[in-house]
């Protein structure tokens, strides 16, 4: 086992970035389960206008590093803007959709 290290990570795509199709939704893995132990880190980029489907095995904190999303679960809706955080429990049902060009930040528990 190698001995940790600190490393630093933009949202800028690079060679492991994932496009979903031919939709404007890119996900930029940052720390993968193999790296990070008991978390994950990516940064995530949509397009104005996309959706995607929230329930996922795991929790997420996800911050808003420019634009601004919203999330609709059964029960609520709330916007989260450029500087704010957003906790998705493990599992919440829902969707979101960017209301502009959106990146994140985004740290899984546990690691995926």
């Amino acid at each position: 086992m190698s001995e940790p290290t600190v490393r630093r990570f933009d949202a800028a795509a690079n060679d492991r970035t994932i496009r979903f199709g031919d939709r404007e939704v890119f996900l930029t893995p940052a720390v993968t389960a193999d790296e990070g132990g008991a978390l994950s880190a990516y940064s995530a980029q949509f397009g104005k206008g996309e959706r995607a489907e929230l329930p996922a095995p795991y929790g997420e904190v996800w911050v808003v590093l420019h634009g601004c999303l919203r999330l609709r679960s059964r029960d609520s809706e709330l916007t989260v803007h450029a500087g704010q955080y957003a906790h998705v429990p493990e599992h919440t049902p829902g969707e979101l959709e960017a209301l502009q060009d959106t990146t994140l930040a985004c740290i899984s528990v546990p690691a995926h």
